[in-house]
């Protein structure tokens, strides 16, 4: 199951991290498991890159709006 932006952009900025700690761990074992040969689904490794990503751009978003609203402030 991969994530949504939606659900991503609920979640507090906390939340979204302990999940690319997950994500990223979860796509390590599955990088291992596809080198012995024993992965079982081939597909998940692209749905968890593609949260990662998801995660990391609406992270990068949100900073984007954070700098602009700042400037506005001065």
């Amino acid at each position: 199951m991969s994530l949504k932006a939606r659900e991503i952009r609920a979640m507090s900025r906390e939340e979204r991290e302990k999940k690319l700690q997950e994500l990223r761990l979860e796509l390590m074992k599955l990088r291992m498991q596809a080198q012995l040969g024993t992965l079982e689904n081939p597909g998940r490794i692209r749905a968890i890159r593609k949260s990662i990503a998801r995660i990391l751009t609406i992270n990068r978003e949100e900073e984007l709006r954070e700098e602009r609203t700042k400037r506005k402030h001065k």
